[in-house]
């Protein structure tokens, strides 16, 4: 049983009353019920759930938020499933889901997630855009910038840049630049206690008053960067009014932004105008919090602001030019090996014309033809690895490129028909059963109607080269 702290009992009881409380206490002593969000149309998400079901994982679509399912039976499985490591759904409270759908970009949009890390709301930013156009993903930590990068790469995303600058200085980079912006800023966490028992360990006042300057920081870095006329999402996994409503009216004071009146899927409550005897600004109604126990999820708070005027820009940051950038395919430098790559998987040269390249060293990345952006240098990375030229100078598929285009191979594609050869591949290793595979050499690996990625047709049988990266899952067999 989770011992809520004194200082999180005298906050909440001296805001919001000695009933919501209880009804606080009660709900984060009972199991966290998990959601998963599993993308594509209705054909595609009845078959993921169809083969969830033969794990024992149970299933039930969540009225009115596209794509969202909480999991009713085999919660503590559903994070090792094949189908989870290989992106075909992703493991996402109900709440976390609003933010991105209140934003609901389009690929016709600039958008950008400023706070990205671990990738929830980034992934779902880039389905709503339908894989396409330009995203940008912000996280300046190292150490989160890694599972940012594993979950693009692992739901094979095709339309989004990786930035790692401090969210409060994007501005520097960008001015007037963005239709769409998400700033899903740090917390103190007081909407996740059932699920993060720690945060009653060090909550107190004070440190929500000390991260609100950042958060104050990251929302006025997102209004200066957007155009006039963009829509900027901020949100919180927190109740507090510091980080919440405070914010929000300093910002109505301060810059040209209007609040848009927003209707959520989920039950929700107009976000409060007064604070201990101090008036807001009227139009703070229009915010949105999600109280936990009336969605059987996390507390959330959301606020949408639309920029009606221009901002007093930031100084521009000094930055190189990059040497290189994402090229069309027809460039001489690429198009032999893109109708080399047409040729050999029996990919339409015409699916392959849709996105650029950029080749180094080597190794190709791609990236929708739609992406845009001034200069690569800033960014940590862009699209995914497409493939490598091998010792004779032919390109080799990658694992993500396989992935991200298995819809549209037909050729030399190589079926695993047993669990044991599946875990072998997924090992990094040789099946040895495959030695009289011909023609020898590329090959891409399907099991149970998916393609997992790529390998090497040996005389000593089919070399897996599914990423070390990709490896980390448990998974169930």
């Amino acid at each position: 049983m989770i011992e809520l702290s004194e200082n999180i009992s005298e906050y909440i009881r001296s805001l919001f009353g000695e009933e919501f409380l209880e009804k606080y206490r009660t709900f984060i002593t009972t199991d966290y019920i998990p959601y998963v969000r599993i993308p594509g149309n209705t054909e595609e998400q009845k078959i993921i759930t169809s083969k969830l079901k033969n794990y024992g994982i149970k299933l039930a679509k969540v009225e009115n938020v596209p794509n969202a399912y909480s999991v009713l039976a085999g919660s503590d499985i559903i994070g090792k499933t094949l189908e989870h490591a290989l992106g075909k759904y992703y493991i996402q409270s109900l709440s976390s889901m609003i933010p991105p759908l209140v934003l609901n970009p389009t690929s016709e949009n600039r958008t950008i997630d400023l706070c990205a890390a671990p990738g929830s709301k980034a992934t779902q930013l880039s389905e709503l855009m339908e894989n396409n156009g330009t995203l940008y993903v912000n996280e300046p930590s190292i150490g989160r910038t890694k599972a940012l990068a594993h979950n693009l790469d692992k739901l094979n995303i095709l339309n989004a840049g990786m930035l790692t600058s401090k969210g409060e200085l994007i501005s520097k980079y960008f001015n007037n630049y963005f239709d769409k912006i998400l700033i899903d800023a740090p917390c103190t966490g007081l909407g996740i206690v059932q699920k993060k028992q720690e945060v009653s360990n060090w909550w107190s006042v004070n440190h929500a008053v000390a991260l609100s300057d950042t958060q104050f920081k990251l929302l006025v870095s997102g209004i200066k960067s957007a155009k006039i006329g963009a829509e900027i999402v901020y949100s919180t996994c927190t109740l507090t009014f510091e980080e919440n409503e405070l914010i929000v009216d300093k910002i109505l004071k301060k810059y040209p932004v209007e609040l848009v009146d927003i209707e959520l899927p989920v039950k929700s409550h107009p976000g409060f105008t007064e604070y201990m005897g101090v008036k807001l600004n009227p139009a703070v109604a229009k915010t949105r919090r999600i109280i936990p126990w009336e969605v059987n999820s996390e507390g959330f708070f959301i606020a949408k602001f639309i920029k009606t005027g221009e901002t007093i820009p930031s100084k521009k940051a000094e930055i190189k030019r990059a040497e290189l950038t994402f090229i069309n395919w027809k460039n001489k430098n690429i198009k032999p090996y893109i109708e080399e790559l047409s040729d050999w998987y029996g990919i339409d040269i015409k699916v392959l014309q849709n996105y650029k390249y950029l080749f180094k060293k080597n190794e190709f990345q791609f990236i929708n033809s739609r992406w845009f952006a001034d200069n690569l240098s800033i960014f940590a990375r862009s699209g995914l690895k497409l493939g490598k030229l091998d010792k004779h100078g032919q390109i080799v598929l990658h694992t993500l490129g396989a992935q991200a285009l298995q819809k549209e191979i037909t050729k030399n594609i190589v079926e695993l028909s047993s669990k044991e050869e599946l875990k072998i591949y997924l090992s990094g290793s040789t099946i040895k059963t495959f030695t009289d595979i011909e023609p020898k050499g590329r090959k891409v690996v399907k099991y149970n109607g998916e393609i997992l990625g790529s390998a090497i047709a040996t005389r000593e049988g089919l070399k897996s080269q599914f990423p070390r990266a990709l490896r980390t899952a448990e998974i169930l067999f």
